[in-house]
């Protein structure tokens, strides 16, 4: 399985694909009477297939399962809008007080997802990730039945054909 990611990220690298921010999200908190506002940590930098991010470095291959993202922000006055709709704008504007540039994607709250065989029995069943006859294999949505669905080096080739040579429309 290792391989299958380090082959990914090589060819995602040499075809261009610009990559996007892996962060971990820290919430607003309270020390004393100090308010420290939320704010992104940078972990690194990953390309997103689908349900999966992928690092960036080739030479330690790392896999996540995507979890939410969001794009940095400046945060506006609040509004009447809802709940929801006010939370991820203080996400976004935790992403640019982390550091990034405004209008960067910044992926969070991903899982990582160990390459090493023995620990794929130990897979959480709501992920999208699930081992059927000894291989990994990849769902599109967490909770599908396993039954035909990709091995995670398809999945990736899959994804990492679509990512490098997007489809074009003829008109």
């Amino acid at each position: 399985m290792t391989e299958a990611v380090r082959e990914a990220a090589v060819k995602l690298r040499d075809a261009g694909v610009p990559p996007e921010a892996l962060a971990l999200f820290i919430p607003e908190r309270r020390k004393l009477l100090i308010r420290r506002k939320a704010t992104m940590q940078p972990l690194g930098e990953v390309w997103r297939l689908g349900t999966l991010l992928v690092g960036t470095d080739p030479s330690a291959p790392a896999l996540f399962v995507a979890g939410r993202a969001t794009r940095s922000a400046v945060r506006p006055y609040p509004g009447n809008q809802s709940v929801s709709r006010e939370e991820r704008r203080d996400i976004a504007a935790a992403s640019l007080h982390g550091g990034y540039p405004e209008g960067t994607a910044v992926n969070f709250d991903a899982l990582p997802v160990p390459l090493d065989e023995p620990s794929f029995t130990g897979l959480a069943p709501d992920l999208p990730l699930g081992v059927v006859g000894g291989e990994l294999r990849v769902r599109w949505r967490a909770g599908a039945p396993l039954d035909g669905a990709q091995t995670l080096a398809a999945y990736l080739a899959e994804r990492v054909e679509l990512l490098a040579h997007p489809p074009t429309q003829d008109m």
